[in-house]
């Protein structure tokens, strides 16, 4: 249960720890939490993965703290080790750069460093031997960007209007709970002394006759064609429809980008390679909406049978089976931050890979219209 208490991951603020081999991250990381979140060792490279602990510091609030291998390391093995440790960096909030014993030999591994800290809006903080903890955490406090994240619902409703959330119970459904988005859209409407009914889809014509009506109905994407159809039925002008994979992909990603790959969407052709992309990890199952939904989707857009691969977690590499991908597909994002659906997007657009996210991928294949520039779908014919 205890779980169900904590700050999502995609919520907390990530602070990143990276160095050369043996500059003392691990300890460092260590006395920055508090805790033994790290293996501490004289031998070079005793650190092979990325070691995160999600925690609260005061006075930061809700954390990812990692420990990350040494840039410097050797082989065929430590330039593994290199790339996860990148990959890391590029999701970070704050980087810190842990100073080694003998800081000039390090000095252009530690320029590339801050100069791709730069690159990507990463703040970035030098520890240098000496550096005592406390002041490190008034710089990492001093570093954290301040700005507040846009609601999900910002600039879509207004206070005192009516919402139904729409959430299907079927077999992908988690037993005796709901899933992030839903539950995280319900505290963003209790937040704003906002009204929502929760309902599943056979239920929404009755919900809608209620209470004149509802200004917004967000449903779960998988079951968007019949919540249209009852919106169109039973809402009235004035009742707006969108889902929860949309109003993430509004608050995190970038609508006009995931346009543009619903225009690709329709072009595929048997053969093209579409990569599906989630952020969580979980157990497949016969009508897992990643793996069975979106391949079905895309070809009743497409017309045609493209060749699929799939990835979960932390992995999104167009690079995987071979590249050459002509589509690639993001879930709606809820358990990654901001910065790491932007970064996504800039790598496929830097590939010259067309992205859309699920939700908008979904309404194309249900045959509503297109999404507005404030997350809402126009509900079709």
């Amino acid at each position: 249960m205890a779980e169900m208490h904590e700050t999502p991951s995609a919520n907390r603020l990530r602070i990143a720890f990276f160095g050369p081999r043996n500059a003392g991250k691990s300890t460092l990381v260590n006395a920055f939490t508090g805790q033994d979140v790290a293996i501490v060792s004289d031998v070079p490279g005793t650190t092979t993965d990325p070691v995160s602990k999600a925690m609260e510091i005061p006075p930061l609030g809700p954390c990812l703290v990692t420990d990350t291998a040494g840039l410097d390391d050797e082989g065929e093995l430590g330039a593994m080790r290199v790339r996860r440790t990148l990959e890391v960096l590029a999701v970070a909030d704050v980087a810190v750069w842990v100073e080694g014993a003998d800081p000039g030999a390090c000095i252009v591994l530690r320029e590339r460093f801050l100069s791709e800290c730069r690159r990507n809006g990463i703040a970035a903080i030098v520890h240098r031997r000496g550096d005592g903890v406390d002041e490190l955490m008034r710089k990492v406090a001093a570093a954290k960007v301040t700005e507040r994240e846009r609601g999900l619902l910002d600039g879509i409703v207004r206070d005192g209007e009516r919402l139904v959330l729409v959430c299907p119970i079927d077999s992908s459904a988690p037993k005796g709970r709901l899933i992030l988005p839903q539950v995280q859209l319900v505290r963003e409407c209790l937040d704003r002394h906002l009204a929502c009914v929760v309902c599943q889809p056979e239920e929404l014509p009755a919900e809608l006759a209620r209470a004149g009506g509802a200004a917004l109905v967000v449903t779960d994407s998988q079951a968007f064609a019949a919540v249209a159809a009852a919106v169109r039925a039973h809402g009235g002008a004035s009742t707006r429809l969108t889902s929860f994979s949309i109003l993430y992909a509004r608050q995190k990603g970038d609508l006009a980008a995931y346009a543009g790959g619903i225009a690709a969407a329709r072009r595929l052709r048997a053969g093209d390679r579409v990569l599906v992309a989630e952020g969580c990890t979980h157990h497949r199952q016969c009508d897992d909406i990643g793996a069975v939904k979106i391949p079905k989707a895309i070809e009743r857009l497409s017309g045609a049978r493209p060749e699929f691969s799939f990835a979960s977690g932390g992995t999104f590499d167009l690079a995987a089976d071979g590249g050459g991908f002509a589509l690639a597909v993001q879930c709606g994002g809820c358990m990654l931050t901001r910065r790491e659906v932007l970064r996504r997007i800039r790598l496929c657009r830097e590939a010259g890979v067309p992205v859309v996210n699920y939700g908008m991928l979904l309404a194309a294949a249900g045959g509503l219209g297109e999404v507005r520039a404030d997350g809402t779908v126009a509900t079709g014919e």
